[in-house]
């Protein structure tokens, strides 16, 4: 567990120096998925860095693509791709744009169109079932994500065809680019609904790796029907002045503010 803390670190340090260097991108997104997305890479999924399309892999897909600085950090840090690209983020004819691209090593689809990334993720895992494979799919959805329609047909599409398989996961940072979820359309209830829906539902603390680790066992032993977590995070985790503050959503920091943040990190 410490070494996935420390992993985490150096993971929400690659963030802060890409968006300050970028001057632009989303940092709060970014940094609340961070632990999530840390376990996913180092811990739980089954890949070859020296062999991204093996056909046995597990897939992450990232639905809430503007949080795609956490990705980019960890696939870098997995030895997908050279750290020195990390400078390059959102660069013309950079491998790393503003949103996931099928042409970074490690990207499965392109993403960022909100809303459809769990519509993917389970014809990703059907496909899986049909073709005996087994690999498992996880989507990192945004809770103001589940506003969306798509997502909630996308969820009886998964339970329809017992997709126990497909692991999502939402990030439950209850902040959206205007506010507080709950001000701008509210999506509580969010647990029970997704078990109306027909899924296996698990609440926990976003941040603790301990809990974490629980959860994701529990989804890969659920059989018969997909698993939703519901990550309970704080966007801008890390960082003090960016925590729980909506107007980081879209707002790269300063130089002196990512070395304050840098600070804070060390």
């Amino acid at each position: 567990m410490e070494e996935l803390k420390q992993k985490a670190r150096t993971i929400r340090k690659h963030i802060l120096e890409m968006l300050t260097k970028s001057a632009s991108g989303h940092p709060g997104g970014s940094l609340s998925s961070a632990d999530i997305i840390t376990y996913l890479y180092f811990k739980k999924m089954n890949y070859k860095k020296e062999d991204p399309n093996w056909p046995d892999r597990d897939r992450l897909i990232l639905s809430k693509g503007h949080a795609c600085p956490a990705q980019y950090a960890a696939l870098a840090e997995a030895g997908f791709f050279s750290k020195d690209e990390l400078k390059n983020l959102r660069k013309i004819n950079s491998m790393l744009q503003g949103h996931p691209d099928i042409k970074t090593p490690g990207i499965e689809i392109s993403t960022g169109a909100l809303g459809q990334g769990l519509s993917i993720a389970n014809g990703i895992a059907l496909a899986g079932k049909l073709d005996k494979k087994p690999y498992r799919t996880y989507c990192i959805i945004g809770d103001g994500e589940c506003q969306e329609g798509q997502i909630w047909e996308a969820a009886m599409t998964a339970a329809h065809h017992n997709l126990d398989n497909v692991t999502a996961i939402i990030d439950n940072n209850r902040l959206q680019i205007d506010g507080k979820t709950c001000d701008v359309k509210n999506i509580e209830p969010i647990a029970d609904k997704f078990r109306a829906f027909g899924w296996r539902v698990l609440e926990i603390d976003g941040h603790d790796f301990k809990i974490i680790s629980e959860a994701f066992e529990v989804a890969e032993q659920t059989k018969n029907k997909p698993t939703a977590i519901i990550a309970n995070t704080i966007k801008g985790k890390g960082i003090s002045f960016m925590e729980n503050q909506c107007g980081w959503h879209g707002k790269a920091p300063s130089e002196e503010e990512c070395n304050k943040g840098m600070c804070e990190l060390t």
